[in-house]
């Protein structure tokens, strides 16, 4: 790489971190150092000059993604540490319940730059509400906040592209949605914002954030639970039945009223979205699952996340959950055999009492507007599997 070459260093080298964030970093023309753990996914890479991007939708292209480099992040860790001591942006998308794990790893970094050296921008790419807010906590446990503030600069972000599992014999190679959506808070870096296409700038990412949790994420999970009670194995043949879409335009409808009470979205442009989102789910080029994208029920069924996130914030404003707790109900009977929390899910039915199910997995409490709906719900799905 040239002296003057932007250089990214991103975590999780698999679909999303190729197809993805690494497809966009490449178009600023970065080098981007893949790290993971997956030895053999980081051998492909070392040895590969070059991986597409096929993108599919409306609009069809394949990019070719050059000019990367790879790091084993478990067994190099010295090397780890100086890619990211010398690296422009640390970017990552592993998952949030992973981002304490890759903690450590990027402390080190921000802690081996030299002086003379500008921050590294941080910026967590995950399906969760200000997940870089997340990482940093971590990070300041480890590096001394003033050192920590000429080192390094967190940015939250929302992102959005659908990327399915890909077909056996793929390789390197990706197919996502031609869609893409990536908003970057602009406050943290003041006038030195990196150029990268295709990025929003945005003065407050709080709204979309919430906007793309409770529509994108709420919709998609949404099609593919109900898709998958009626027996459906691709997630654009789900959409294609009246019923599930019905369901799921019905969600929307609830995450739409609660979006434009809280954040001030027209109801217009929040409609024109949810429209958009659905041509996107019904995408009969994406070789997408209803078990891909309902696997983790426990995770999806979490205080905030994109059930009794949405939920709970609209029982306290009085608006209408009743969609947004059928399809909770649609959850609990989510119950394929190589999903873990699925499998963790229908044993909790079988062995506990329906209360405690309630406050250990969604966290809410009795005195909460939502409880006694998803108390139903659980223990009708108790009489199913008794």
């Amino acid at each position: 790489m040239s002296d003057n070459q932007l250089k990214a260093v991103h975590f999780g080298a698999g679909n999303i971190g190729r197809g993805f964030v690494g497809s966009l970093l490449h178009g600023a023309g970065a080098h981007i150092v893949f790290a993971d753990v997956n030895a053999q996914l980081i051998e492909e890479l070392a040895a590969a000059d070059s991986y597409v991007v096929h993108e599919v939708g409306q609009e069809s292209r394949d990019v070719v993604v050059t000019d990367f480099s790879a790091v084993n992040s478990s067994t190099e860790a010295e090397r780890l540490t100086e890619e990211i001591a010398t690296a422009d942006i640390v970017t990552c998308a592993v998952g949030p319940t992973i981002l304490k794990f890759v903690a450590p790893a990027i402390a080190a970094g921000i802690q081996a730059r030299s002086a003379d050296r500008g921050p590294v921008a941080v910026m967590a790419c995950e399906n969760a509400i200000n997940a870089t807010d997340t990482l940093a906590e971590h990070i300041r446990a480890i590096v001394p906040e003033e050192e920590l503030a000429r080192k390094a600069l967190f940015a939250n972000t929302a992102v959005d592209r659908i990327v399915p599992n890909q077909e056996p014999g793929s390789g390197l190679d990706v197919t996502v949605e031609s869609y893409f959506e990536w908003a970057i808070e602009s406050g943290p870096f003041g006038e030195s914002r990196p150029e990268i296409p295709g990025v929003t700038w945005v003065e407050d990412l709080g709204p979309y954030i919430e906007r793309k949790l409770f529509t994108v994420n709420t919709g998609h999970a949404t099609s593919a639970y109900f898709g998958y009670r009626a027996g459906v194995e691709k997630l654009s043949d789900a959409l294609a039945q009246p019923e599930t879409r019905a369901q799921v335009e019905a969600v929307l409808a609830e995450t739409k009223a609660l979006l434009v009470a809280k954040h001030g979205f027209t109801d217009a442009e929040q409609q024109a979205y949810v429209d958009k989102i659905l041509v996107r789910f019904a995408n009969p080029y994406l070789p997408d699952t209803v078990t891909r994208v309902g696997r983790a029920p426990l995770r999806k069924l979490s205080r905030h996340e994109r059930f009794i996130g949405p939920a709970a914030e609209a029982a306290e404003r009085g608006l209408s959950t009743e969609a947004l707790l059928e399809t909770v109900g649609a959850v609990l009977a989510f119950d394929v055999d190589s999903d873990d929390e699925a499998q963790a899910l229908q044993a909790d039915l079988k062995a506990s009492p329906a209360e405690e199910i309630v406050t250990r997995v969604t966290g809410l409490e009795k005195d909460h507007p939502l409880y006694a709906g998803v108390l139903a719900q659980v223990t009708e799905a108790q009489a199913r599997v008794a």
